[in-house]
C-alpha cells in the first residue's frame, strides 16, 4: 500500500493522466450501457399492443404508437417501414434496410471507437511513462556510481518498482475496456438479428392487415414465417433448376 501511495503522490505527473483516462473510460462504458438499455424494447409485450392499434386505428395510429416508444426497433425501424407501407412490401424492406444501415447501426456503434481507443492508448501511455521513469532512474544510478556513491544506489531500486506502477495502471484501465468492447460488439450482433426478425414480422403484420384486419387477431409465429420463406425460396430454386 505504501508503494501505491508513493506512486500516486511522488509520481503524480505520471499517475494523473492514467487516472483521468480511467475515469473517462468508466464514464463512456456507463453511457453506452444506458444507451443499450434505452435502445431495447420488449417486443413480446409491445407487439400485441401494436397489433391491436394497427387493427383498430390503421397505419397512422400504429406510427403514432411507435413514435412514443424509445426503443430503436419501434421508434426507428417500424416507423420507417410503416411510412412506406402504402407502396408495398418491397418498399417497406428497402425503407427499413436504409434505416438500419444509416441510423440504427451507427447508433449501436456510438462510443465503441473511443472505448477501444482509450484501451489501446492507456496501455501505451503506461508503458511510455514506465520507460521514462526507468531511464531517469538508471541515469541517476549511473551518476552516483561514477561519483563513488555506491551505498546510495540501492535506494533507487524502489523507484524502479514505482515506475512499473504506470504500466500496471495502464493495464488496469485497458483490460476492462477491451472486455467491455467485446461484450458490446456481441450485443450489437444479437440486436441486428432482432432487427431482421422484427422487420419480417412487421411486413407480415402489415400484409395481413391489408388482406383482412381480422387476421391480426391470430398473429403468425415468426418460425412459421421463416419456414414459409424457406419453402418459397426452395420452390423458386427448383423451378429454376
Amino acid at each position: 500500500m505504501n508503494a501505491v501511495k508513493d506512486f500516486f503522490i511522488g509520481e503524480w505527473y505520471f499517475a494523473l493522466p492514467l487516472v483521468l483516462m480511467s475515469l473517462v473510460a468508466a464514464a463512456l462504458v456507463i453511457w453506452r450501457l444506458l444507451l443499450n438499455n434505452t435502445a431495447n424494447t420488449d417486443l413480446d409485450d409491445f407487439l400485441p399492443i401494436f397489433q391491436q392499434t394497427l387493427r383498430k386505428g390503421g397505419v397512422k395510429s400504429a406510427v403514432a404508437l411507435c413514435k412514443e416508444e424509445k426503443g430503436l426497433i419501434p421508434n426507428r425501424l417500424f416507423v420507417a417501414g410503416l411510412e412506406a407501407a402504402d407502396q408495398g412490401a418491397a418498399a417497406m424492406r428497402r425503407s427499413m434496410a436504409n434505416e438500419t444501415e444509416l441510423e440504427i447501426v451507427p447508433r449501436l456503434h456510438f462510443l465503441l471507437a473511443p472505448i477501444l481507443a482509450i484501451a489501446k492508448i492507456a496501455t501505451m501511455v503506461g508503458l511510455f511513462f514506465t520507460v521514462i521513469s526507468m531511464i531517469n532512474t538508471f541515469n541517476a544510478i549511473g551518476e552516483q556510481a561514477s561519483a563513488g556513491k555506491a551505498k546510495e544506489i540501492g535506494g533507487h531500486a524502489s523507484k524502479i518498482g514505482l515506475a512499473l506502477f504506470a504500466t500496471a495502471l495502464g493495464l488496469f484501465t485497458a483490460i476492462p475496456l477491451v472486455f467491455s468492447h467485446v461484450l458490446f460488439k456481441q450485443w450489437i450482433a444479437n440486436f441486428e438479428i432482432r432487427v431482421k426478425t422484427a422487420s419480417q414480422k412487421l411486413i407480415t403484420l402489415v400484409t395481413n392487415y391489408k388482406k383482412d384486419p381480422k387476421l391480426l387477431d391470430e398473429p403468425m409465429d415468426m418460425d412459421e414465417d421463416e419456414e414459409k420463406d424457406d419453402r418459397k425460396r426452395k420452390a423458386k430454386g427448383a423451378r429454376r433448376g
